[in-house]
């Protein structure tokens, strides 16, 4: 039975006057900032002394450094009416990714050629890949089997949340979390699909949407939180050690994990301790049970007997496509890979084409593909360089331009800016400017010490919707399963992430400025070492690296 309610009327009309009144504070928000508001010196100022205006005009956009200035503030007003559209679906999400390249082409923001690579680039053919890998484990039923594989072990409520959130966030620190939770979402909605259905005694499915938003958002967290673990977890953090080597302070691999890996498993802990305690008087009482809903997974495991073909074909191209994305490097990328599993299920027979279209969720993938245009428009028009620069400036008016102080302002930013753009694109942003800085403050722990706490806070895109693949891909293959109907809402990662990414940070600053950074210390040389290297002006930039 499906979980369908007829909507009283005056619900619908309800929910219809608060679409047009968020719909009109975005639209106010864009006029205002875009049109109204004059663009500040500063804003001039940096645009100016760091080659954005000969930039555009190269472009064809500007003709001088004031319509530069007016192009830049448009974007500032597209940034925050997209996050109002996207925290509140004033419009469909898909349609507000849209939305980004349509705003950029008719208001000249970036070259045409530019605003198409951030629909057809390495990112969004990730992505559009994973959510086809979703699509062919489910229909293939092999979600059911890695259920009983990675869960089946556990029992009651609380055993198997700790047991997912300590090993989540290890494994999303050494390999793609984003794939982790394309292989894992689908797990989590057989596991809720089982309590509900052991829940309901035979009878029509009582669903329990509070229960499937837990299951889905613990996933989701715990695998941001991994981040922090190692080099591999993502590009942002070679990029990082791509920055570190342009000062002659090179970090090896080992090195990063000991600073960070010992918050993993805290951060994963935390992350079911706020979900328990978010979450567990909202699920129902018969619900507050994992194991009838392991057990009954476990019960259908043994009656689909060995694995059937598709299940093969399925449990090969994972481990192909992992593969790929573990030892291909920068030559293949992350969507080259990814593709493959448009192909290989069609090309072997295991799943019908038009039920891939039709099972990928496009709504996600438009709005993911309209985030990477916002990060572009941040990034080309100076916008993001000029809010980075304003938040250091205040931070050295504040007092707090070195040490712990410093530490924690800049990974505040850097994890507030992260749920705007890409955490390589905030990594990439930001390196250039705060390694100079932190080298300048004359404390003994630079570089390193701001690269990490930059790094780190890069791993915390909690809550919006377009902060990280992870959100999309939560978003787009969580559904109930008998109707199809989508669980988790936009406005919901801002309701459960926003806390959580405090905390978060709070556990960095506790735990790894105050904790790990004590007890490991730091080499008594890179200060100066990076000083040399800065005044002889033998520095370089960030090494290329993927999402």
């Amino acid at each position: 039975m499906s979980d369908h309610i007829k909507r009283d009327p005056s619900k619908n009309r309800r929910a219809l006057l608060l679409r047009f009144v968020w719909g009109g504070l975005g639209v106010g928000l864009f006029a205002v900032i875009g049109f109204i508001l004059p663009a500040p010196q500063s804003l001039l100022d940096v645009l100016s002394e760091n080659g954005f205006v000969d930039q555009m005009i190269r472009w064809g956009i500007a003709e001088d450094v004031h319509q530069a200035a007016g192009k830049t503030m448009l974007v500032l007003g597209i940034i925050c009416m997209a996050v109002v559209f996207f925290a509140t679906e004033a419009l469909p999400i898909g349609l507000t990714g849209i939305l980004m390249p349509i705003m950029a082409y008719f208001l000249e923001l970036l070259p045409r050629s530019m605003i198409g690579k951030t629909f057809a680039g390495d990112a969004p053919m990730f992505l559009l890949g994973v959510l086809a890998m979703g699509v062919v484990v489910v229909d293939v039923g092999f979600h059911k089997r890695l259920a009983a594989w990675i869960l089946g072990w556990t029992k009651g409520f609380l055993l198997p949340i700790f047991v997912l959130c300590i090993s989540m966030s290890v494994i999303g620190s050494f390999i793609s979390a984003h794939a982790m939770c394309a292989f894992m979402t689908p797990v989590m909605m057989a596991v809720y699909f089982g309590v509900v259905t052991a829940g309901s005694k035979g009878g029509p499915i009582k669903h329990d949407p509070a229960l499937a938003k837990f299951l889905l958002f613990t996933l989701c967290f715990a695998l941001n939180v991994g981040g922090v673990g190692s080099p591999a977890a993502g590009g942002r953090n070679v990029i990082m050690m791509g920055f570190w080597d342009g000062y002659g302070v090179p970090m090896d691999f080992f090195t990063w994990m000991k600073y960070g890996l010992p918050m993993v498993p805290v951060l994963g802990i935390l992350v079911a301790v706020y979900m328990l305690v978010l979450f567990t008087r909202k699920i129902r009482k018969e619900n507050r049970n994992l194991t009838p809903g392991l057990e009954a997974i476990k019960r259908k495991n043994k009656e689909m007997g060995s694995l059937t073909y598709g299940e093969y074909v399925t449990m090969g191209m994972l481990v192909l496509i992992l593969g790929l994305w573990i030892f291909g490097g920068k030559k293949l990328g992350l969507g080259g890979p990814s593709l493959l599993a448009l192909l290989i299920p069609v090309v072997f027979r295991v799943t019908h084409w038009k039920k891939i279209l039709s099972g990928i969720s496009w709504d996600a993938w438009l709005m993911y593909c309209g985030a990477l245009t916002m990060g572009a428009l941040l990034k080309e028009s100076g916008a993001a360089l000029w809010l980075a620069e304003s938040v250091l400036k205040i931070l050295g008016m504040a007092g707090i331009s070195a040490g712990f102080g410093l530490w924690v302002g800049l990974s505040a930013f850097s994890g507030l800016m992260t749920n705007f753009m890409s955490d390589a694109g905030t990594t990439a942003l930001l390196g250039p400017i705060i390694i100079p800085l932190s080298v300048m403050s004359g404390h003994p722990a630079e570089p390193w010490a701001s690269g990490l706490s930059v790094a780190f806070a890069t791993s915390f895109a909690h809550f919006l919707i377009v902060g990280t693949p992870n959100n999309a891909i939560v978003y787009g293959l969580g559904v109930y399963q008998d109707s199809g109907k989508r669980v988790i809402k936009p406005v919901d990662f801002i309701k459960y992430g926003f806390i959580l990414w405090i905390l978060s940070l709070v556990v960095v600053w506790v735990v790894g400025f105050l904790g790990v950074f004590s007890v490991v210390g730091f080499p008594a040389d890179i200060l100066e070492t990076a000083r040399q290297a800065m005044e002889s002006g033998a520095t370089a930039g960030p090494v290329e690296a993927g999402h």
